[in-house]
Formats: C-alpha cells, sequence, structure tokens
C-alpha cells in the first residue's frame, strides 16, 4: 500500500514533470507527500589558492566570505520545494526536504527518514557523453534504493 511518496525535484523541467505526476498519483492514493530538493557542492574558479585553476575549489573548502553563496542556494532551493507546492499540491498533506550533498543519496536518505513507500523522480534523459559526464540521478536511485522507483520520462 502506497502511503508515503517521495519526490525528487530541481528546477528543470524534468522534475516539473515529475512533481506533477508524483502529486496526482498522491491525490488519487491519498498519500502523503515528501519533496526534496538536493543542494550539491559547486565547483567555484579559486585563484592563487593553490587550487586547480580549472576544476575550482569545492565550496566547503572556501572562506567564510562565500557563505553568500550558500544562503543564496538554499534561497532558491526553498522557492524550488515551495513552488512546487504552491502549483501542484492542493489539499495534499506535504513534508519537505531541503538537503546538502549528494543528490542521489541525498533522494535515498530522505526517502529512509520520510519513510517512504515509493520515489517519484523525472529524467533528462542524457545520453552519451553528457551521461557520461554527468552521471543520471535516476539511474543512481533505481540502482540504490531498497524501496520502488517511478521515474518520469520526459521528452524534449
Amino acid at each position: 500500500m502506497i502511503k508515503k511518496i517521495l519526490i525528487g525535484i530541481d528546477d528543470s523541467k524534468y522534475a516539473q514533470n515529475a512533481a506533477k505526476y508524483g502529486f496526482k498519483l498522491a491525490e488519487t492514493l491519498d498519500a502523503h507527500v515528501g519533496l526534496v530538493n538536493i543542494l550539491e557542492p559547486m565547483a567555484i574558479p579559486v585563484s592563487g589558492t593553490g587550487a586547480d585553476e580549472i576544476l575550482g575549489a569545492s565550496i566547503q573548502g572556501v572562506g567564510a566570505p562565500d557563505v553568500d553563496i550558500i544562503q543564496a542556494q538554499t534561497e532558491i532551493s526553498k522557492n524550488i520545494v515551495e513552488s512546487a507546492i504552491k502549483k501542484y499540491a492542493g489539499k495534499t498533506q506535504v513534508t519537505h526536504f531541503n538537503e546538502y550533498g549528494s543528490t542521489g543519496e541525498g533522494i535515498i536518505s530522505c526517502s529512509l527518514e520520510f519513510r517512504a513507500d515509493i520515489i517519484v523522480i523525472g529524467t533528462h534523459e542524457r545520453t552519451g557523453l553528457d551521461r557520461l559526464f554527468s552521471g543520471s540521478v535516476a539511474e543512481y536511485v533505481v540502482r540504490h534504493s531498497t524501496i520502488p522507483v517511478l521515474v518520469v520520462p520526459s521528452k524534449e
């Protein structure tokens, strides 16, 4: 029986499609939704610090002035979640998560914390070199989840 649905979202149209589908499913099943947006550490160019000039430095290795970047990312994440709730939730009960770390691992972690019965995520349908270099969050979640995962495709 599906009573808790975790929906992973970001600011892409693919995630919006998955959110729409996940909320419709929740409405049909009278299920509680967990909505998660993961903030991934970002690399920023840093000159003269010994950091790699091409790859930059992880935000975690940067000094206090760049805390503003983390705060901006957090605000964007909150806006993504609030927008999805406003757009799709209706009367559905929603718990939201804003996590920091690897997207795939964060979704798996939130599914455990939320005690989800199913995970709903969108896919960017990356192929070739794009997929090789950026990986696939959907593929990671499918491979590592201990609960069913519904991957909502979206064609461009």
